[in-house]
């Protein structure tokens, strides 16, 4: 019987306080002049904090491996994932995709395990390069392929709703490691089918 390893990934988000969040913000809602007592605005405070806590509580999931018995040695790339997270800078969401891929070594990775942990590290505050590297590690580490690439293009409502207002903007940002990075074939492969050009 083939062997698979499952790794529980849970991160503590330090425990949400739904009720706290709620009057912080009313207070905030107050403080900008918004009155929260009109029919329409009433619940908005808890509105916004359930949402806010929606989009920085990740879901728990198993992380599944599998041996990599054929010997599969080419290119696995799970493409437009859908990335959401909030900008740590403004708390104000950006929104895209991301595509990520791996050579695989002696283990491969349940498909949709790509989006989970895609969306792991990006149900908290985030910096998009951090978040594209935090994707890569955290494969290298937990599958030791012989390559990882991770591309993430997103438009930034930091961006295209306030400062500048760069309406349509979107920003790419990429991690490309082991063979990936320093094989040129294999990075031009990688970026090619991510629709990239190499």
């Amino acid at each position: 019987m083939p062997s698979v390893t499952a790794l529980r990934v849970v991160r503590d988000t330090g425990g949400v306080d739904l009720a706290e969040a709620e009057r912080a913000a009313a207070q905030f809602l107050d403080a900008l002049g918004i009155d929260t007592g009109t029919e329409s605005l009433h619940n908005t405070p808890g509105r916004m904090a359930r949402a806010y806590a929606e989009l920085i509580s990740p879901r728990p999931f198993d992380l599944t491996t599998f041996p990599n018995d054929e010997g599969y040695d080419e290119l696995v790339l799970a493409r437009s994932i859908p990335v959401r997270s909030v900008c740590e800078h403004h708390m104000l969401p950006f929104v895209g995709t991301a595509h990520v891929g791996y050579l695989p070594g002696h283990r491969i990775l349940g498909l949709s395990k790509l989006a989970r942990v895609v969306e792991h590290f990006a149900c908290r505050p985030q910096v998009q390069e951090r978040l594209t590297k935090q994707v890569a590690d955290w494969l290298q580490t937990q599958l030791q392929p012989k390559g990882v690439g991770v591309v993430i293009e997103a438009e930034h409502t930091c961006m295209t709703l306030r400062g500048v207002q760069a309406t349509g903007s979107s920003t790419l940002t990429s991690t490309l490691l082991g063979t990936l990075r320093h094989d040129a074939r294999s990075r031009a492969e990688f970026l090619s089918l991510t629709g990239l050009t190499a």
